[in-house]
């Protein structure tokens, strides 16, 4: 299958596409998500969940070795995916350690879709379309996600957050 021919079926853009192959992007699941819809794989095999142990009664409980992990391309940060795969494309939440110096650049994501950065520990500098906010342990951050938003740690102790994607 073609870049051009990937793009059309899935609704990504093929600079996107070609960023993402090139290790120089890091795809949100809902990208995952239409990229694994147009190849005609299933997103819960790329992932690699455990389906028996989503199938418990009452009570799913999944070990934290089953919890997939999306490295940043400068491998200081790390999003685990908490949300099930039957949320992708309209809720997705992670948890998101970012290590000194680390930088999640991330391309616009569907038109009015918008993410909320709860800081569990440390500091962020977060940058939305040119709009830059230093984001303090306690506070969350509000902020569109449909224009290149950046988060960097630029202080000397790793930050975790709370990544929470409300997909339009």
């Amino acid at each position: 299958m073609t870049l051009d021919a990937l793009a059309k079926a899935s609704g990504v853009s093929k600079s996107m596409l070609s960023q993402i192959e090139r290790n120089e992007a890091n795809p949100t699941v809902a990208v995952l998500w239409r990229l694994t819809s147009a190849l005609g794989v299933a997103l819960a095999d790329f992932l690699t969940v455990e389906r028996a142990e989503l199938s418990q009664p009452v009570v799913a409980l999944l070990p934290s070795y089953s919890t997939p992990e999306i490295r940043s391309p400068d491998g200081k940060c790390i999003l685990r995916i908490l949300g099930p795969t039957e949320m992708v494309g309209k809720i997705e939440w992670y948890e998101l350690r970012v290590d000194p110096g680390g930088v999640l650049a991330s391309e616009p994501h569907s038109v009015n879709t918008k993410e909320h950065l709860s800081l569990l520990s440390g500091q962020l500098t977060l940058n939305v379309a040119g709009t830059q906010k230093l984001i303090q342990e306690g506070e969350t951050a509000r902020y569109p996600a449909d224009v290149r938003h950046v988060i960097v740690n630029e202080q000397e102790k790793s930050a975790c957050a709370l990544l929470v994607v409300e997909c339009a």
